[in-house]
């Protein structure tokens, strides 16, 4: 880890390593590093929103978990969102929002005020109460003389509902292409966009990278170092956001997001970093990729951070037809075992006490399975869940960060999901930079045992760079998991369509992304049925 900003360790000697590492010390150490008001301090001085002279809604707008009563909206006031402070003084400022039938705004339902906070980067997050169920909605956000970009999102449906349909997007890094497949994504008929993670990435973007996009000027320097700091994650937010794919994605859906590893430090787990840095120093870090997080997402109060720890798994219900547990499987894994990447299994990784989710999290997750009534169970998560051998021999080895890494915590989940009776148990993942569709099997070591679910894996928007329908091992790795139904290289993302008794996956690629100009094609779909799991061709 770059320790580019003496305040880091500063901040975690004077708050004490003991102290530090509990919520509160590291809460505290958040504030100091980053000059951000204690709890109880003074609050800011107030700006008049007249005397914002330069648009303010550069970052566009968002909206989140939807509910059958409600929404969450999302902005952040930035006219300058290359400058650490966005181009704002450390002052409040007053925001106005409406929501409406229409998207001219002649019928608002809805309307009234939220405070941006300079001690969240004047971003707001507005929950809006009240609302019927199953039907689109427009909102806006006015300060000053300035209006946002109008938004669409659409609340939950109530007690039944014969369709659902959402995108699934994951991995999407500034530096190895264009969105091309989130101006695709802004025309689907969806109900919702699901993102697996890997929202950011906290590699260095160097002016090149950036200028190449769709700016006219050279990126500021301080886009080059990798984020350690909350100033770090915070800019690194903007840069994303300053895509109008990426905006234009938000405003025309929806979205429900849990995070992977890049939002913070690659492949870390739990309180452990990939790089040799004390653990104060690092949970430094996290408390400040998870506060950039929340600011810039639009999650609700229960997701705030408090420190070093943010709640994220949270469920979300649509209707008698899906329930949605979604995950986090990096705050509270074990360690990967025998050094992380691809390792041979044996002891360390089969031992019956690691964990992915942390033993309250699973206990959450098989509890929620035993008192739903849903069609469909669907589980967004991060990596991929199936087994998945590298080679068709018994020389093979696994994925060490993957569910594969954690094979006992796997089992207590499908034999959880066996338990409560559940036969359209449905994982979606990320992370690995392609498109998979797998059967999941009560016993991977036989192909012919009984098979209890499916996973999807959406390939990344931009990572990897271009990629190609059948990459170099493509052959040995479909021959070693028979299992495995579909596999992809190319960029894209992933639509399903759930029904009241078959779902359908269609896998859309993009063929390129270093240029602005890919198309976007179907390489696969498939349909499963709720009854039934197992993956057939369409």
């Amino acid at each position: 880890m770059r320790t580019h900003l003496p305040e880091l360790r500063a901040a975690a000697q004077r708050i004490g390593r003991r102290r530090f590492l509990t919520v509160a010390g590291a809460a505290a150490a958040l504030a100091f590093s980053t000059h951000l008001p204690a709890a109880g301090a003074a609050a800011a001085a107030e700006l008049e929103a007249r005397r914002i002279t330069t648009n303010p809604f550069t970052l566009g707008v968002a909206s989140g978990d939807p509910l059958p009563e409600s929404v969450l909206l999302w902005t952040r006031l930035a006219p300058d969102p290359y400058a650490p402070d966005g181009g704002l003084p450390a002052e409040r400022v007053e925001v106005e929002w409406e929501l409406a039938y229409d998207e001219r705004f002649l019928f608002v339902v809805k309307r009234g005020t939220a405070t941006a906070h300079p001690e969240f980067h004047h971003t707001v997050h507005v929950e809006v109460p009240g609302l019927l169920s199953e039907r689109p909605y427009y909102y806006r956000f006015r300060t000053g003389t300035w209006i946002s970009p109008v938004g669409r999102t659409r609340t939950a449906p109530g007690v039944y509902s014969s369709q659902l349909s959402f995108a699934a997007v994951a991995c999407q890094a500034y530096f190895d292409g264009y969105y091309t497949a989130y101006r695709h994504v802004a025309g689907e008929a969806v109900d919702f966009v699901l993102h697996l993670g890997d929202y950011i990435y906290e590699y260095p973007v160097d002016a090149a990278g950036g200028h190449r996009r769709y700016t006219d000027r050279q990126l500021p320097a301080h886009f080059n170092r990798e984020t350690v700091t909350l100033e770090d994650y915070r800019l690194r937010y903007a840069l994303y956001k300053s895509d109008p794919d990426l905006r234009a994605a938000h405003a025309a859906h929806p979205f429900v997001v849990t995070w992977d590893d890049h939002e913070t430090e690659n492949n870390y787990a739990g309180a452990v970093p990939e790089n040799d840095v004390p653990p104060e120093e690092f949970l430094l870090r996290r408390a400040a990729a998870y506060r950039a997080y929340w600011e810039n997402l639009p999650l609700g109060a229960p997701q705030q951070p408090q420190g070093p720890d943010m709640r994220l798994y949270r469920r979300l219900r649509f209707g008698s037809l899906a329930q949605f547990d979604i995950l986090d499987t990096r705050q509270y894994r074990s360690n990967q075992a025998y050094g992380d990447g691809w390792q041979t299994p044996g002891p360390e990784s089969e031992d019956p006490a690691r964990t992915m989710t942390g033993a309250e999290q699973e206990r959450w997750l098989i509890d929620g399975w035993k008192g739903s009534r849903a069609v469909w169970n669907v589980v967004p998560q991060q990596v991929v869940f199936a087994r998945r051998r590298n080679v068709p021999s018994a020389d093979h080895k696994l994925s060490m960060d993957a569910w594969d890494g954690y094979p006992a915590s796997r089992k207590r989940l499908l034999d959880g999901a066996q338990a409560a009776g559940l036969t359209n148990l449905m994982v979606l993942s990320g992370d690995a930079h392609v498109g998979y569709a797998f059967d999941l099997k009560a016993d991977f070591d036989d192909p012919a045992s009984r098979t209890v679910g499916t996973e999807i894996a959406a390939t990344s928007l931009t990572s990897g760079r271009d990629g190609v329908d059948r990459p170099d091992n493509w052959a040995s790795l479909t021959q070693a998991n028979p299992h495995m139904k579909f596999y992809n290289g190319r960029r894209g993302y992933t639509v399903v369509a759930l029904g009241p008794s078959q779902a359908r996956i269609t896998f859309r690629t993009v063929s390129a992304v270093t240029t602005p100009t890919g198309t976007l094609g179907t390489a696969a779909t498939f349909v499963t049925s709720a009854d039934s799991p197992g993956l057939q061709p369409a």
